[in-house]
């Protein structure tokens, strides 16, 4: 038996939190609901430091967004007052409910004086979760919706007692504030309709939240004047004790709890709960039930997109910053385009989730294909227009001097070729001249006729001019197949980056599975054995076993979708 404490008062019904914990930023934050529910969004998220507080107001319950910015944390409170809100639609405070579940990592649920039978009572509406949210949009024939997998990506639970009037004692012995909490929700033994009906929150609480714990707190202060006036007690005037419990409370929020994740570890960013609130509430409106697969669907093809332009982005911007047209090789250039591609898949890797058809990964790689193709064609165009550009200037004082007739006169052949030589010695240790080169220096000698009028009567001058021409022909025929070369390894390089890229993916994919269905099948095993078993061992489809559904594959034969990049 658990003794009660002795009486010093009245109990008083506001909640009463220190300011660090959820400074108030306005009177309206101020108002105290009797019955709050305070939801902990935990969040790795910079952006959301940036963020203006979201405050909006809708009869008597409140819903307000707090970012603390030193720990990165943000704390979405949801509070319901029982009353003319809840007036018209007896579902409202259950959809509210099954929001603050479906969007918190840590629920932490708010009462009064002790956890007894009323208090779980008050609690019915965690009865009431499989009515209002689906974990798949449609199972498949050979399966049933079994709401064990709501353990997956169900918050931790918290109950909160505040003005706490019993000893921590149970048959005499000091028990702890969790020992206390699973005491409560132990089942009553009998069978009857009532005794059914009283343990019906107590089994949903233990089969849906397998993480718990409890915190109770005496009175913020006993003296009746203080109480009165308890919005402005500073925190010096609060009992030594409460400060003290206030303080271990925060300080597990804050450093213990986790990042709100989904089903296979998505982690919930600020951004994705805004669309989550988007889709659940769109949801609610048009009748139908919260879907966490629909949800998730959603999500990962805005989500994706996103990762696709931001990894796209990514490339394009570090290509503009390192490449120099032109660059003296192509497999320079190449090599630039390989670092930055890793990179952009790697930050699509990080960033998409659920392309389970590959589908924003192949149009990923189509994007960085296209702009590698502009990336080589403005080098060759910036190659090509800087040899021409040389070409011109290193061959002004020939032009000039070939239209003064300084090569027509006695010698003028010799002076002619030997020019002609400087010009293209000084072209070929100009640096840096790109892919284009031998092309551009090519067609400037054909297009000028270098030769051919100063030498076709020499003995073999034209056996010669063919040979040369033949030469440089293969010359640049080669190149040409060198280029081929070095693109097609190119091409075959980023089709190996992004197979073993998303090799390591799924495979992080299959073990965060592995671990999800794990845990799963050990808490059906602590709170149900023998549905624990007829899971593992591949029960019948649509059996229930101990009033639980289950599903007719053992977790261990749960596929794991792997597919290649084809280009």
């Amino acid at each position: 038996m658990i003794k009660r404490k002795k009486k010093v008062g009245e109990p008083h019904h506001p909640t009463i939190l220190p300011t660090p914990f959820v400074p108030p930023q306005s009177e309206e934050d101020e108002a105290v609901d009797t019955e709050p529910t305070l939801l902990s969004a935990l969040e790795d998220d910079p952006a959301l430091l940036n963020e203006h507080r979201l405050q909006s107001e809708q009869d008597a319950g409140a819903c307000v967004m707090h970012q603390e910015c030193q720990i990165q944390r943000c704390e979405l409170s949801m509070s319901q007052e029982p009353g003319p809100s809840s007036v018209g639609d007896p579902k409202n405070d259950s959809w509210i409910f099954a929001l603050a579940v479906l969007l918190s990592s840590s629920f932490v649920y708010n009462s009064m004086s002790t956890i007894n039978h009323q208090a779980l009572e008050q609690l019915h509406y965690v009865t009431e979760l499989t009515e209002l949210i689906r974990a798949k949009a449609s199972p498949s024939p050979e399966e049933v919706e079994d709401s064990s997998d709501f353990v997956s990506f169900f918050p931790d639970f918290i109950w909160f007692v505040r003005d706490f009037t019993l000893e921590l004692k149970l048959n005499g012995l000091p028990i702890t504030e969790d020992e206390y909490l699973e005491n409560a929700l132990k089942l009553i033994p009998g069978r009857n309709p009532k005794v059914t009906m009283s343990n019906l929150p107590r089994e949903a609480i233990r089969h849906f939240f397998p993480k718990r714990k409890c915190f109770v707190f005496d009175r913020p202060t006993n003296d009746k004047e203080l109480l009165a006036n308890i919005e402005n007690v500073t925190e010096t005037q609060l009992e030594p004790e409460f400060q003290e419990q206030t303080k271990n409370f925060c300080s597990y929020i804050f450093s213990q709890e986790r990042t709100k994740t989904l089903r296979e570890g998505i982690t919930v960013t600020g951004k994705r709960l805004g669309t989550l609130v988007v889709t659940y509430v769109d949801a609610i409106n048009s009748g139908t039930v919260a879907c966490l697969e629909n949800a998730v669907t959603t999500l990962a093809q805005l989500e994706n997109s996103a990762a696709v332009q931001k990894a796209a982005d990514h490339y394009s911007e570090q290509m503009a910053q390192r490449v120099r047209f032109p660059t003296d090789t192509l497999q320079e250039l190449l090599e630039l385009h390989a670092a930055w591609e890793r990179e952009a898949i790697e930050i699509f890797m990080k960033h998409s989730f659920k392309d389970d058809q590959r589908k924003f990964q192949k149009e990923l790689v189509e994007i960085l294909k296209n702009k590698k193709e502009s990336f080589l064609l403005q080098n060759e165009e910036a190659s090509a227009k800087y040899c021409q550009a040389k070409l011109d200037q290193l061959s002004t004082a020939l032009m000039e001097s070939n239209l003064a007739g300084t090569f027509s006169v006695s010698g003028g052949h010799k002076l002619y070729l030997e020019t002609k030589e400087r010009i293209e010695r000084d072209y070929w240790q100009v640096p840096r001249k790109g892919v284009k080169a031998n092309e551009v220096f090519q067609k400037f000698l054909q297009s000028h006729g270098w030769g051919e009028g100063h030498s076709r009567n020499l003995p073999g001058a034209e056996e010669r001019a063919r040979k040369r021409a033949a030469e440089k022909e293969q010359e640049l025929l080669w190149q040409q197949l060198q280029e081929q070369q070095l693109q097609m390894e190119a091409q075959e390089r980023s089709l190996q980056e992004n197979i073993v890229q998303l090799k390591e993916k799924l495979e992080r994919e299959r073990e965060n599975a592995k671990r999800e269905q794990q845990m799963m099948l050990d808490h059906k095993l602590k709170v149900n054995p023998a549905a624990a078993s007829a899971v593992l061992h591949g029960h019948c489809p649509g059996t229930s076993v101990g009033g639980m559904k289950v599903s007719a594959r053992p977790w261990r034969e749960v596929p794991v979708p792997f597919a290649a990049v084809i280009y």
